[in-house]
């Protein structure tokens, strides 16, 4: 059975350190973009913890999971540019 693909969990750590350290503080505290963004840091603090809940699911089913960095696989890559395809772009 193929891995289930799940996003590396880093991806969540660095949304949420992105939005607590920078975003959070570049708004000013009354306003309504500061409400926004407290509701995306909880929303992505849900989304993980879904995620860790769906890990211990398919671990718990003997599933097994690949985390990805990115949506560019080697295989998704080759799929996505046959060989030949590369060979002439590098000649232009």
């Amino acid at each position: 059975m193929e891995p289930i693909p799940l996003p590396s969990h880093i991806h969540y750590e660095l949304l949420l350190q992105l939005l607590e350290r920078q975003t959070a503080m570049a708004v000013s505290r009354q306003s309504p973009a500061q409400e926004q963004v407290h509701q995306l840091i909880i929303t992505l603090r849900k989304a993980l913890a879904l995620q860790k809940q769906l890990e211990e699911s398919c671990e718990r089913h003997n599933l097994p999971i690949e985390y990805r960095w990115s949506l560019n696989t080697a295989a998704n890559v080759e799929k996505a540019v046959p060989p030949d395809s590369v060979l002439s772009l590098q000649k232009e």
